[in-house]
């Protein structure tokens, strides 16, 4: 019996909320657990997951990830009821919550995900404070994004 090798993604990063990036200006960023079950895990391990509008919300001293998609496997979806974009218990210390909660009531801040990646063996997830973008915000950076690339264009081209 020989041992099998398993492939393994060279990144740990699962998902990025590359929207959230767009639409809001991220301040605090925290990294929690998330509470999952055995065939979320599972479908992770295949990249099947999708942060796109999903945002925390808090209740009763909880915080709560909304909105997150992660798309059964054929396999686990055979002999287990899947809810793909069910309610998913963040995990972190209560003052980090109430830190954060006191924060979102403030005017125009809200809570999102922003990534899903592994840490060793385990899953983690980055949460950000964010605050939206105005239309004039969003052409701003994204000219600043042009202007870093002919930059870098310019700096290649001077140096041969």
């Amino acid at each position: 019996m020989s041992a099998k090798k398993k492939t393994q993604n060279s990144s740990p990063t699962i998902a990025l909320n590359k929207k959230a990036r767009h639409d809001f200006f991220l301040e605090d960023k925290l990294e929690v657990g998330l509470e999952l079950q055995g065939w979320e895990v599972k479908a992770m391990r295949e990249g099947k997951c999708q942060l796109v509008d999903s945002f925390v919300e808090f209740h009763k001293g909880e915080a709560w990830l909304h909105g997150a998609l992660i798309t059964p496997l054929n396999q686990a979806s055979t002999h287990v009821v899947c809810e793909p974009r069910r309610e998913r218990k963040l995990l972190m210390h209560r003052r980090q919550i109430e830190n954060l909660q006191q924060k979102v009531q403030a005017k125009g801040y809200t809570c999102v995900c922003t990534a899903i990646y592994w840490k060793g063996h385990m899953i983690k997830g980055e949460v950000a404070l964010a605050k939206g973008k105005q239309l004039h915000d969003k052409r701003n950076s994204s000219k600043d994004r042009d202007w870093a690339k002919q930059k870098e264009r310019i700096m290649k081209h001077s140096v041969r």
